[in-house]
């Protein structure tokens, strides 16, 4: 093939436009265009360890979000709030179950008195028991439940969350 000096001009425009392309693509200023990828850590609580993840209450009209520690793991969910103090209005821990149980409660050395809300199979508030600080007697769910929020006590009350409530983690 046999190529002009017509030809060669277009061949090394185009050969020039691709390579300004990738300049370009390669330049400071594109780079500030693109976005940064992010990858938000999970948040841990200070004193448990374990991951915090945001739990929401759905209450009629109104949705209440609760920063709440991830008892996920047999040894997390033993040992609960025990032995803690303190826990911001706006804290939990949630306690997830892999299927649908009647689950007890207790609050041995647990100094906090708490609302022991069991959640049932469908995200939806079984029922809200009172976690009275250091009783071994357990508390139990009105049904099958699938995981138990735990509050401090009269915060529920206070927010007007009650049986029949949504709740989503």
């Amino acid at each position: 093939m046999i190529y002009s000096r017509e030809m060669s001009a277009k061949f090394m425009g185009v050969l020039l436009t691709i390579a300004a392309g990738a300049l370009a693509a390669c330049s400071p200023q594109a780079a500030e265009q693109v976005p940064e990828p992010t990858s938000a850590a999970p948040s841990t609580h200070p004193e448990s360890g374990l991951e915090v993840i945001p739990v929401t209450v759905t209450s009629g009209e109104e949705t209440f979000t609760f920063m709440s520690e991830l008892a996920d793991s047999v040894d997390a969910q033993r040992r609960g709030l025990m032995f803690r103090t303190e826990m911001g209005e706006n804290e939990g821990m949630i306690f997830p179950y892999d299927r649908p149980d009647n689950l007890g409660f207790w609050m041995r050395n647990t100094v906090l008195p708490l609302d022991i809300i069991f959640i049932g199979p469908d995200n939806r508030i079984l029922n809200i028991a009172e976690g009275v600080p250091y009783n071994e007697t357990s508390v139990v769910s009105d049904g099958l439940a699938i995981a138990v929020l735990e509050l401090n006590r009269g915060r529920a009350a206070e927010l007007g969350i009650e049986p029949g409530d949504l709740v989503e983690w």
